[in-house]
Formats: C-alpha cells, sequence, structure tokens
C-alpha cells in the first residue's frame, strides 16, 4: 500500500516549497497587474486564463518553477473540491504549499493524497508524485489517517483473484484485527454449514472454502456499531453464468468487505466510543457439481425459506446470513454495504451509491455529512409494495424475482427481511470502483460512503 505520509509533507517543511497560487478569473486581472513585464509575457504566452481547473507555470530568471497558478471558480460556480488534485500528475516533482485562499480546503488537500494513490503491486513503480505541504491549520494526521483507509480499500479490491480470495481477504482483516487489538473468530466448515446455512451453500461449489470472518473492537457495554461487508471474491454468477464481459470486473465483487474494512480502521485509528463488531462472509460464486441450483430452496439462519431464482444474486443471500446473525445482539447502528446490483449502476451510475433505510434521522444526518466529506451518495425508497416482486409460490421468499423492475430496491426489502431488532439499518449498494479517473479518483478500485460514515458514527458516538 503507497505511504500517504510521502506526499503530505508536515507544515514545518513549508521553507523552500514552490508556491500554488489560487486565482478566479475575476481576481486574475489584479494579480497579473501585480507581476514583472517578463512573467505576464510568459503567462499571456502560455495561454493562461485563470479558468477553474487550469494552471500556468512561472519559470524564475534562471529557468527553475517559481511559481505555479491554479484557476478556481468563483463562489457562483463551485465545483469538485478534488478538482485541486488534478495537479498532482500534472506539476514535476518537488514539494508545494497553498498560497492564497483555497475553497474548502481540507478536501482539497486530501483529494490531493487520493490522487497520488497508485497500484503497482504487478509493475514497475512510477516516478514519485508532487508533494504538497499540508497548510498548518488542518490536521495533518486525520487526513492521512482517512487516506490510508482509501488505500486499504483500493489495494484490497484491485488485487486480482488470484491473490485475493477467501483465504487472503481474512488474511487482510486479521492484519487489521491485530493492528487494534481485536478480537477475531472465523466459522467455517460444518459449524459454518450447521449455523450460516445460506454463506455455506452459496462458497460449496469453490475449491476455496466459504467462511465468516467476525472481528469485535472497544467495550463490551458501549454503542454497538455493527458494519456487515459483502465478500464475494469472484462471482462467475454460479449456474447463471455470466457473460464473459460481465466477469471482467468480478474480482471488486468484495467491495463491500473492503470498504467496512476501511471504515473499521478509521473507527478504531480514532478510539471512538463504540463497540464495534464487522462481519464479512467470503466466499466465491464458482461452478461445480455441487453448485446450488435454479429453483433449489435454501433455509437461512434465521428460518426464512427462499427460493433461488438465480444463482447470480448470490450477494442477498451470504449477507442475509451475516445481518440475521449481526441482528440477534440489537445493535445501536447495523450497516451493510454490497456491491449488490446493476440496477443500482443504471439508476444513479457509479460516481453515487445509493443508501437506503427506514431511519429518517440517519438518513438526514448522513446526508449532511456525504456533503461535507465531498462523499456522494442518494437515498432510495425501501418501497414495501414491491416485496411483491420477490414473492414465491413455494417459500417466503424469492432471491430474485422474474419481473426484472426495481432491482436494487427488491435487493434491499430482501436483506430487510433479516432484521428486526437493530435500532438502525442502513443498507449501501455500492460500485466500489471507478471506471474513467477523475481528480482524486484513479481508475480502479474505490472507497465509497465510508467518509460519511465515519463523520455521522463520530458524531454520535465521539471521542
Amino acid at each position: 500500500m503507497p505511504d500517504p505520509s510521502l506526499v503530505l509533507l508536515p507544515a514545518s517543511r513549508s521553507r523552500g516549497a514552490i508556491p500554488i497560487v489560487p486565482v478566479t478569473r475575476q481576481s486574475w486581472s489584479a494579480v497579473e497587474r501585480g507581476l514583472a513585464k517578463t512573467a505576464r509575457t510568459w503567462l499571456k504566452a502560455s495561454g493562461f486564463t485563470a479558468g477553474a481547473g487550469n494552471h500556468a507555470l512561472l519559470p524564475d530568471p534562471s529557468g527553475k518553477l517559481k511559481k505555479v497558478f491554479y484557476g478556481i471558480a468563483d463562489a457562483a460556480k463551485p465545483v469538485d473540491p478534488f478538482d485541486f488534485a488534478r495537479l498532482v500528475r500534472a506539476l514535476p516533482e518537488a514539494d508545494y504549499r497553498i498560497e492564497g485562499d483555497l475553497p474548502d480546503l481540507g478536501n482539497a488537500v486530501l483529494g490531493w493524497i487520493l490522487e497520488s494513490y497508485r497500484y503497482e503491486r504487478y509493475r514497475t513503480p512510477a516516478s514519485p508524485s508532487a508533494r504538497l505541504v499540508c497548510p498548518s491549520d488542518l490536521d495533518r494526521a486525520a487526513l492521512l489517517k482517512v487516506a490510508a483507509a482509501h488505500f486499504l480499500v483500493r489495494d484490497l479490491v484491485n488485487t486480482p483473484s488470484l491473490d485475493m480470495g477467501p483465504d487472503e481477504l481474512e488474511a487482510a482483516a486479521r492484519k487489521l484485527a491485530g493492528q487494534n487489538r481485536a478480537k477475531l473468530r472465523v466459522v467455517a466448515g460444518e459449524r459454518l454449514a450447521r449455523d450460516f446455512p445460506m454463506i455455506h451453500t452459496v462458497g460449496q461449489a469453490s475449491t476455496r472454502r466459504p467462511r465468516l470472518i467476525d472481528f469485535t473492537w472497544g467495550p463490551s457495554r458501549a454503542p454497538k456499531v455493527t458494519l456487515v461487508g459483502k465478500g464475494v471474491c469472484f462471482d462467475t454468477g454460479g449456474l447463471d453464468i455470466k457473460p464473459a464481459s460481465g466477469m471482467l470486473l468480478m474480482k471488486k465483487d468484495m467491495g463491500g468487505a473492503a470498504n467496512v474494512l476501511g471504515l473499521a480502521q478509521m473507527i478504531m485509528e480514532a478510539k471512538l466510543k463504540v463497540r464495534l463488531r464487522v462481519l464479512i462472509p467470503a466466499v466465491e460464486n464458482a461452478i461445480a457439481g455441487n453448485a446450488f441450483r435454479p429453483g433449489d430452496v435454501l433455509t437461512s439462519r434465521k428460518g426464512i425459506r427462499v427460493e433461488i431464482g438465480n444463482t447470480d444474486a448470490e450477494g442477498r443471500l451470504i449477507l442475509g446470513d451475516a445481518l440475521a446473525l449481526a441482528d440477534e445482539e440489537s445493535p445501536d447502528l447495523l450497516i451493510d454495504m454490497a456491491t449488490l446490483t446493476g440496477a443500482a449502476r443504471v439508476a444513479l451510475g457509479p460516481d453515487l451509491p445509493p443508501f437506503y433505510t427506514s431511519d429518517d434521522g440517519v438518513a438526514g444526518d448522513l446526508a449532511r455529512h456525504a456533503v461535507a466529506a465531498n462523499d456522494p451518495l442518494w437515498r432510495m425508497p425501501l418501497w414495501t409494495p414491491y416485496y411483491a416482486l420477490i414473492e414465491s409460490s413455494i417459500a417466503e421468499l424469492n432471491n430474485a424475482g422474474e419481473s426484472g423492475f426495481a432491482g436494487s430496491v427488491t435487493a434491499a426489502l430482501f436483506l430487510k427481511r433479516f432484521v428486526e431488532r437493530a435500532r438502525a439499518y442502513v443498507h449501501f449498494d455500492i460500485f466500489a470502483w471507478t471506471p474513467v479517473a477523475k481528480p482524486g479518483r484513479p481508475k480502479g478500485g474505490e472507497a465509497q460512503a465510508i467518509r460519511a460514515l465515519f463523520g455521522l458514527i463520530a458524531e454520535r458516538y465521539g471521542k
């Protein structure tokens, strides 16, 4: 995992750093008038107009880089604060500092760090990135912890399934638990088949044995916050096999597990006053003679019997068993994160994950923290009449239904049937992937919703 501290330097390193001067179209004329004639001539020749997202390099008389001008939008036309991060790959390697006012400074600096991420496990490392001196009024340690959690998520999701199966996902959870003195147990084999039959059934056709990873941290009397992450390390679709194009990104089907591990890391490092529990059903949905079949009826941990309408709707099956366990101890806040449906991407695209909850207070707080953290989310409805779409003629639920309508909503409703005792429950249908690079979000595995969730949890159960 890259070290984010290498690209965000302490404030004490500001001496000698090249200034980056934020300017707007409105302020640029005054700034330009204050420059030497040779500098004005150079900048005009370079075509710099102070447009949002544009930048210009100003050399000194010896030809060395003296200053960088960076165009920002005026207040009436706000842009993504991560837009500042485009400079990371545009500037030559050197130390830089911000000279002047930059809107949403904390998120702009965080975007700089996140843009510096590279996944280089299987390739020669690239040259070092441009480095930024942390402004003195920002908490550098806090920013680095957020970035480290994002880098963990990205590393896990980007790793090919050959090297990120249930064993390796368990190892990552063990490492995180060990670093924070959390207690971890793993349920597998005959006990998994007995106590978590849907997890076992989904993973039984793989040569990599299925399991439930379960770790806890914090005092038992503290408010209970439980995170459940979908850990499908590769999804063929099972006997309802995906086409080749549908399997290309299935290494990321454990993105929910990766995100809850990243969020757990943030919670534990911040030492929030919670009793944290992390549950990850880790499986590979493979094809063999003992693979589960369309039309089978599975009996879940909760006792709900589920008819299999599609073996490619396996994520909600393993989550159902894990959520049933989580719900048994009546947590104060129960969260699940899953790369669950293509329908969510059709509705909201890859960058805007939907979330579902019946708790209006939690929904409002999440929306507020999402805006503050530049971590976009959108609430979707738990529309109970749509339970009719996943009814079964021979069991209590069908895992897919026949209509194809409202796929993300019906998946959320399916999961909600396994939660009764939690005081608040939120389901996230994330993509965990950036298909087209944007500032602060390189192409590849991505952390989604964890900054907003951390803000919510820290506000409710602070230090």
